[in-house]
């Protein structure tokens, strides 16, 4: 965890930003997996984390703004808790450490917020997603849960945003920490893939690499031959085959759960085919424009437009193209190859603050998403500023389904050579991702270098 200062100097900021009311913080709970004793892996709220440091089990927490208060609620361990778990720091000292004195059991956190709401003070609470704080916001609220996510606070959700997307330098070194250990998981799967191996035996090689560290993922590996299906969370245990391509997207968080994202895509065989090592230079040019044009004030909407239309010259030259690449793009032609948006925020989540939607975190007030198939997206559209973090992901795919589906509605028949893609309907799907760091100079790739190129993905593939 950080100092106490620097929890106590975030809550302070979050109380000026709101200005009144009851701020109520839910922490997560373990979650049983078949019975109630045999849980899945507890992973706590991340608001809650950034505010409260606590990575226990069991916890609420409120600022009353108003009265000027900062409680914890929650129950101490008993001698039959210990018995299981051994020793743990008490609610009171994991408090003092992030500068909270007062701690009160959960029974009275029902009370305390029935006493505000008499008292006339708003209740802000941020938009569920977990279906035990349904219910209990339903009974600390009496909110019917199909409701409670247009009840939340929207004065609360910008005041998070507006400090979560700020990254310190101390939240940068922890990043980075993450980042490094998620280039190691992925230079070992690129050691690792060979033909005769299986989708599911190069996942455990990238979990086992991520344990090593003593870190958990930061989202469920995507390990697919079928690079084609954006987020394939299905591991084949059908050996791989020369020819293969194979899409890796993983990334860790380190102890403080800040998260790394990475993707790369790898041969099955010694080196790629003339095919894909032709769409992998294409892709790279790709992410090459991207890096090249980040910078503070640029919108992340136009280094999306500038990828895309990199893609579209790529597409043109192999000849699946044709037209103006930069009208293809706006019009949506482009979105063919690549139907995602080119990043999202990145830190205390993968997706940062994805729970409190992503217009409040990726968009300037007042803009929406764009109706147009992959524009709509789009995670990340608004200026860059100094202290965000985010992902380069650039990708392009042949979609079998897309692609018929597209050419029966004869859908963008000036851009789209239908007639040739026939013969890439088999090829899958190729993707790099990389993490970067905006600053008041300029911007950087957050971590060590990882092989990007066909070139440098060979090399670490046949050592």
């Amino acid at each position: 965890m950080f100092s106490k200062e620097t929890y106590i100097a975030r809550r302070k900021t979050l109380k000026e930003k709101v200005g009144s009311g009851l701020l109520l913080f839910l922490g997560n709970n373990l979650t049983g997996v078949n019975y109630a004793d045999n849980t899945y892996y507890f992973r706590q709220d991340s608001t809650f984390l950034y505010y409260f440091a606590s990575d226990y089990e069991g916890l609420a927490a409120v600022i009353d703004i108003d009265n000027d208060k900062e409680i914890i609620f929650g129950n101490e361990l008993t001698i039959d808790d210990i018995v299981w778990t051994g020793v743990q720091p008490t609610i009171k000292e994991k408090s003092e450490r992030v500068g909270i004195a007062e701690i009160r059991p959960m029974a009275d956190l029902a009370t305390y917020v029935k006493n505000a709401q008499a008292k006339g003070q708003k209740v802000h609470f941020l938009p569920p997603y977990r279906g035990e704080h349904q219910v209990w916001l339903q009974e600390l609220l009496g909110i019917n849960p199909a409701e409670q996510s247009a009840a939340s606070s929207l004065d609360f959700i910008k005041a998070v945003v507006a400090q979560r997307n700020y990254k310190s330098e101390e939240e940068i070194a922890q990043i980075e920490e993450a980042v490094n250990v998620s280039v190691d998981m992925h230079c070992a799967a690129m050691r690792a893939v060979r033909p005769g191996t299986t989708e599911a035996e190069i996942v455990a090689v990238v979990q086992a690499e991520a344990q090593k560290h003593n870190f958990n993922l930061s989202f469920p590996v995507i390990a697919t031959v079928n690079g084609q299906t954006l987020h394939n969370h299905a591991y084949g245990t059908t050996p791989l085959k020369e020819g293969q391509m194979f899409l890796l997207d993983s990334g860790c968080e380190n102890a403080m759960h800040y998260a790394g994202d990475l993707t790369t895509t790898m041969p099955v065989g010694k080196q790629f085919t003339e095919q894909q090592r032709a769409v992998c230079n294409i892709l790279r040019r790709a992410h090459l424009t991207a890096v090249d044009n980040i910078k503070p004030g640029i919108e992340y909407r136009e280094v999306h437009k500038l990828v895309l239309t990199e893609i579209a010259k790529g597409m043109i030259d192999l000849g699946l193209m044709k037209g103006d690449p930069v009208e293809a793009t706006v019009k949506g032609a482009t979105c063919m190859f690549m139907p995602h948006g080119l990043g999202h925020m990145m830190g205390l989540d993968v997706h940062d603050m994805e729970n409190l939607g992503e217009v409040n975190v990726g968009y300037e007030e007042g803009r929406t998403k764009s109706p147009l198939f992959g524009w709509k997206s789009l995670r990340l559209a608004k200026a860059l500023e100094p202290g965000f973090v985010f992902t380069v992901e650039p990708g392009i795919y042949f979609i079998p389904d897309l692609i018929d589906k597209w050419r029966a509605e004869k859908q963008f028949t000036d851009f789209i050579c239908y007639d040739k893609l026939d013969a890439w309907k088999t090829f899958g799907g190729m993707r790099g991702e990389e993490d970067y760091y905006v600053f008041e100079g300029g911007a950087r790739r957050l971590g060590k270098y990882k092989p990007m190129s066909p070139e440098e993905i060979e090399e670490e593939h046949n050592k």
